[in-house]
C-alpha cells in the first residue's frame, strides 16, 4: 500500500531531483570537531537521517569569516580550502543513501559574544545591541562588507568541489544577511542601508557573485524570516517583497522560516506552539513566487505534512527536531508506521537551548542515539540472555525495559499506579505541555513491540521481586516531593499542598483566589502558570536570585513573557520562614520580614530519590541491581531517558 503519495513524490529545485518532500534543515550540533572541521561523529549523525530516507540535507550552518562570523563553540568551518576533503567525505556519505546535500553558508553577525568568537566585538551594519545577548556591536566598514561578500562566494566554490547539491544562504533568523535586510537592525544611510532595495543590497550582490563563481545552475537556497515578529522588523508584507526580489535573483528554492534572536520562540518554538503554527508564512510567499518553496515549524504528524504538500501550502517540509528525535521519520512515515514515530516534544533541552547554546554537543532528550549514532545506533544482542526486572514505569524505567528486551533479554516491567509514565503524566498536565503525552505512549508502544510484559498495579517489595528469580533488577521507582521544614508547613492543613498534588488534581481552585507557590523552579514555574490559567491569583516566591534557574534559556524567555503578560507576580532572593492560616512570610536578602496574602499555598522546593531501602533489600538477597533515573539523582527527562537506555545497554 502505498501511504502519503504527494510527500513521497519526487521534488524539483532548479535542475536537481529530490526523492521525497521531506527536508532536513540546518541545525547546530556542535558535533565538529573542536578546530571546525569535520568528525566521525558529524558524519554518523547525517548518516543515520540519511539512512532514515529524508530526501535532502541541509548542513547545518558553515561559518564563512572564521572566528567573527562564529556563533557557536564547535561550528563547521569553510572558510579555507583545507576543509573541503572533509566536507567532501560527509556528503559522500550522505550521497550513498539517494539523499541530496545543500550546504548553508553563514555569518553570526551581530547575534554572538566575544567568548565564542576569541574575544572579538561581533559586527553589524549598525552598532544596535541584540536584546537577546546584549552584546554591543560594531558597525561594518565598507571594505569589509567587500570582503564579506567575497568570502560567502568562496564558500560557495568549495561547497561545490566537495560535492554538495546546492548550498543555502542564511538570511534568516537575525544573523548577518537579515541584519542587512531588516529595518530594525540596519539603519545605514550609504549603499547598504536606508530604503527597502539598498537593505537587499547586500544579499542580492551575494548572490549575483556566487552564481557567476559557480553557474547559474548551481542551486540556491535562501532562509529568510517572512516575519520578523518583532516591532521595527520584517513583516510578512515585507517578506513578499523579498521573497519575490530572491526569485528575480535567481534563487532556486525559498526555505521560509521567522523571528531573530529577540523573538527566539518563533525560531525554536517551545512546547505550547501547535503543529504546523507557521505553514501560513510560506503559503502567503509561495502565492507571490514560481520557485519551490519550503515550509518549516513543529511538523510532526506524517499525516500533516502530507496535507501540507497535497494543498499546495508549499512544495517541501522541514522536519528539524523531529529528525534529531527519529531520524528514521521519512522511512516509518513511507511505510505507514505513525505510531512507531519518535514525536518531538519540542523540550529544547537536549538540542539548541539546552546543549548547543551552552557550548555542550547535541543531544535529545527522548533519544539517547543522538551524537552516538556509530554505538548505539544498531541495538545488538547480548551474548548472555538474562532475565530482567525493571521496577518502576516511568521515563527512566520504560526506556531500560525496552532497550533491555531489545539486547534479547527476557524483562518484566512492574508498576505500582494503574497506569505507565510516572512523572511525564504530571508533566504533560500545565498549558503547553501535552506534547509529553506523545513520548508517554511511544515508550508503551515499544514495550509491547520489543515484546516486554508489563505489571501495572503491583507494589513490588523485595521478598516479591525475589520470588520471580531475576538475574537482574533495574530499579526506576523515581523521586517524591522533598517536605519542607518551614514553620507551619503541614500538609494535613487544607490549604497547603504539594505542587504534584495540584498537578494530579486535588487541589480546586477558585476565580480569583490567592495562591502562593513557594519555589520557583521548572515545577513551581509550571504549576504556578496550571493554577493562573484556572483564574487564581498566584504568587511565586522564590530563594534564588531569579525564577526558573533550571530552565533551558529558550523556554524560560519564552515563559517569563507569558508570565508578565498574565500577571503572575515574582519575588526571588527569599526565604520563606512561616507559613500562617492566611499569608506565607518571608525575609528577603537584607533581613526585611515581608508577607503574602494566601488562601491556598503550594509547595514546589524539589524532590528526593526513592528506592534505596529495595536497593539495600535487594542486594542482601545476593540480586544485582541497577538504579536509573531519579531513583539515581533527580534530573530532568533527559537524565532519566539517558540513564535507563545505558543500564539496558549495558546487561
Amino acid at each position: 500500500m502505498a501511504y502519503l503519495p504527494n510527500l513521497f513524490s519526487e521534488g524539483r529545485i532548479g535542475n536537481l531531483t529530490v526523492k521525497n518532500r521531506i527536508v532536513m534543515p540546518p541545525m547546530a550540533t556542535n558535533l565538529a570537531n573542536e578546530d571546525g572541521s569535520v568528525s566521525q561523529r558529524l558524519i554518523d549523525y547525517y548518516v543515520a537521517r540519511a539512512k532514515g530516507g529524508v530526501g535532502l540535507i541541509i548542513l547545518e550552518n558553515v561559518q564563512v569569516d572564521y572566528p567573527q562570523g562564529k556563533n557557536v563553540a564547535c561550528q563547521l568551518r569553510i572558510d579555507d580550502d583545507k576543509y573541503i576533503a572533509g566536507l567532501f567525505e560527509l556528503a559522500e556519505a550522505v550521497h550513498s543513501y539517494g539523499t541530496k546535500i545543500f550546504m548553508q553558508i553563514h555569518h553570526a553577525g551581530r547575534q554572538t559574544t566575544p567568548g565564542v568568537i576569541e574575544g572579538l566585538q561581533p559586527v553589524a551594519p549598525s552598532p544596535i545591541p541584540c536584546g537577546f545577548l546584549g552584546v554591543q556591536p560594531r558597525e561594518l566598514t565598507l571594505d569589509e562588507i567587500e570582503g564579506i561578500i567575497q568570502k560567502f562566494v568562496n564558500a560557495a566554490v568549495r561547497a561545490k568541489i566537495a560535492g554538495f547539491d546546492g548550498i543555502e544562504l542564511h538570511g534568516a533568523h537575525g544573523y548577518l544577511i537579515g541584519q542587512f535586510m531588516s529595518p530594525r537592525t540596519n539603519k545605514r544611510v550609504d549603499q547598504y542601508g536606508g530604503s527597502f532595495e539598498r537593505r537587499m543590497r547586500f544579499p542580492l550582490e551575494i548572490i549575483r557573485r556566487i552564481k557567476e563563481a559557480v553557474g547559474d545552475d548551481y542551486p540556491i537556497s535562501f532562509r529568510f524570516s517572512a516575519d520578523e515578529f518583532i516591532e521595527g522588523g520584517n513583516t510578512l508584507e515585507d517578506g513578499k517583497q523579498i521573497a519575490k526580489m530572491l526569485e528575480d535573483a535567481g534563487v532556486h528554492v525559498l526555505h521560509v522560516t521567522s523571528g531573530i534572536y529577540e523573538s527566539m520562540p518563533t525560531i525554536l518554538e517551545t512546547s505550547r506552539f501547535d503543529q504546523g503554527w507557521r505553514v501560513y508564512l510560506a503559503e502567503t510567499i509561495k502565492k507571490v513566487v514560481n520557485i519551490p518553496v519550503i515550509t518549516v515549524g513543529v511538523i510532526r504528524d506524517p499525516e500533516f505534512a502530507e496535507k501540507i504538500i497535497a494543498s499546495g501550502q508549499a512544495d517541501f517540509v522541514s522536519i528539524g527536531r523531529g529528525l534529531i528525535a527519529d531520524p528514521e521519520w521519512p522511512r516509518k512515515a513511507k511505510e505507514g508506521r505513525f505510531d512507531e514515530i519518535r514525536k518531538c516534544i519540542s523540550c529544547n533541552i537536549g538540542c539548541i537551548g539546552g546543549h548547543v547554546f551552552y557550548n555542550l554537543r547535541l543531544r535529545c532528550s527522548i533519544n539517547p542515539c543522538v551524537g552516538h549514532e556509530a554505538l548505539y545506533g544498531d541495538i545488538k544482542q547480548s551474548s548472555v540472555k538474562k532475565k530482567v526486572v525493571v521496577v518502576g514505569g516511568g521515563p527512566a524505567g520504560m526506556q531500560a525495559a525496552i532497550v533491555a528486551a531489545k539486547r534479547g533479554h527476557r524483562v518484566i516491567l512492574i508498576e505500582k499506579e494503574q497506569s505507565l509514565g510516572g512523572q511525564l503524566q504530571l508533566a504533560a498536565v500545565p498549558p503547553g505541555k501535552s506534547k509529553i503525552n506523545w513520548f508517554n505512549e511511544w515508550l508503551k508502544g515499544e514495550l509491547s513491540r520489543a515484546g516486554v510484559e508489563v505489571k501495572t498495579g503491583v507494589e513490588a517489595d523485595a521478598e516479591y521481586i525475589a520470588a520471580l528469580a531475576p538475574d537482574c533488577v533495574i530499579i526506576a521507582t523515581g523521586s517524591e516531593p522533598v517536605k519542607p521544614k518551614i514553620r507551619g508547613a503541614n500538609l494535613e492543613n487544607a490549604h497547603i499542598f504539594q505542587a504534584w498534588d495540584v498537578l494530579r488534581g486535588r487541589m480546586v481552585c477558585q476565580e480569583g483566589e490567592k495562591v502562593v507557590v513557594v519555589g520557583g523552579g521548572l515545577v513551581g514555574c509550571e504549576t504556578a502558570h496550571y493554577l493562573a490559567e484556572k483564574g487564581a491569583e498566584v504568587v511565586i516566591l522564590e530563594m534564588l536570585p531569579e525564577i526558573a534557574a533550571d530552565m533551558e534559556p529558550i523556554s524560560r524567555f519564552d515563559m517569563m513573557q507569558i508570565f508578565n503578560k498574565i500577571g503572575i507576580k515574582m519575588k526571588t532572593n527569599v526565604t520563606v520562614t512561616e507559613i500562617t492560616t492566611d499569608s506565607v512570610v518571608f525575609v528577603d536578602k537584607k533581613g526585611q520580614q515581608g508577607y503574602e496574602p494566601a488562601q491556598k499555598v503550594v509547595l514546589a522546593i524539589g524532590q528526593s530519590p526513592v528506592g534505596k531501602e529495595l536497593k539495600d533489600a535487594l542486594e542482601q538477597k545476593g540480586i544485582e541491581v541497577k538504579v536509573v533515573g531519579d531513583a539515581e539523582k533527580v534530573g530532568k527527562i533527559i537524565d532519566a531517558v539517558a540513564s535507563g537506555f545505558q543500564a539496558g545497554w549495558q546487561l
